[in-house]
């Protein structure tokens, strides 16, 4: 059964401080460079939700609660 996974991230509210990157055991979040929210940071994503295993250590580790996750079985 694999796990699915949902992932938020509010870009406007994130300082790009790049915890979630450090956390990921899969490497799959990175600090988004193209992008500039109006606070003047890069904000975090996911480079590949499909491979998300939810653990949770990216929402967990989140100074500043940016990041949400959902998971489902199926």
């Amino acid at each position: 059964m694999k796990t699915k996974a949902k992932m938020t991230i509010d870009t406007e509210k994130c300082k790009g401080c790049g915890l979630c990157v450090s956390v990921c055991p899969l490497k799959i979040m990175e600090i988004d460079k193209s992008i500039t929210n109006k606070k003047g940071y890069h904000a975090a994503r996911n480079i590949d939700i499909e491979k998300c295993i939810a653990c949770g250590n990216c929402a967990i580790t989140c100074p500043d609660a940016v990041i949400t996750l959902e998971k489902e079985e199926g």
